[in-house]
């Protein structure tokens, strides 16, 4: 009889103990597994509306900083690296760097902005223009980055960026012009380009 109490006991215990262990269990798991990364730094209360800017700097070939101090991200181009920490300077990054910098220096620009306004690093994700000229596009026509179309935004200017890669490898411009362009940017190539 003792026993059988003894067991009742510890069933009843279990039947207390259970519920809040699974709670304690959710309630970490919320905490450390299903954690939400932090939002961009100006995600929300601020964003930045198409219009005409005037550029501070080029910071590398595919990234610019607005005098208003906000920082641009081409769509799809991805040019050589002239600024990463640790790393050495890309082939064809300070031509791209020097291309973009002339662009920009012209007088303000005009940004258009896609599906995605931001990436992950809070940078503002643009096309950027002169009239009808597109920076994009330009840095792509010249072989200075290939056309990136891996990522969400209009497949209007997907293909136009395909078309101006076509034609920037066919004319061996920049990055096509050695029979094996550096194996980073033929990789990125490859994987956003129809044959």
């Amino acid at each position: 009889m003792a026993s059988l109490r003894r067991a009742y006991r510890a069933v009843a215990v279990w039947r207390l103990a259970l519920p809040l262990v699974v709670v304690a269990l959710l309630v970490a798991a919320r905490f450390t597994i299903w954690r939400t990364p932090a939002a961009p730094p100006t995600t929300g209360a601020h964003l930045l509306a198409e219009g005409q800017y005037t550029v501070a700097r080029a910071v590398d070939g595919d990234t610019l900083e607005l005098a208003t101090g906000e920082r641009i991200r081409l769509f799809g181009v991805d040019t050589p690296e002239t600024v990463e920490p640790n790393k050495p300077v890309e082939p064809w990054g300070p031509e791209a760097a020097a291309f973009t910098r002339s662009f920009v220096e012209q007088g303000p620009v005009s940004l258009t902005f896609d599906r995605e306004r931001q990436d992950k690093y809070g940078r503002y994700l643009a096309y950027v223009w002169r009239g009808d000229v597109l920076l994009n596009e330009q840095l792509i026509l010249a072989g200075l980055s290939p056309a990136v179309t891996y990522f969400p935004y209009s497949v209007a200017m997907k293909d136009r960026f395909r078309d101006a890669q076509r034609a920037a490898k066919k004319a061996k411009r920049g990055l096509w012009q050695d029979s094996q362009p550096e194996e980073r940017h033929s990789d990125r190539a490859m994987k956003s380009t129809a044959p």
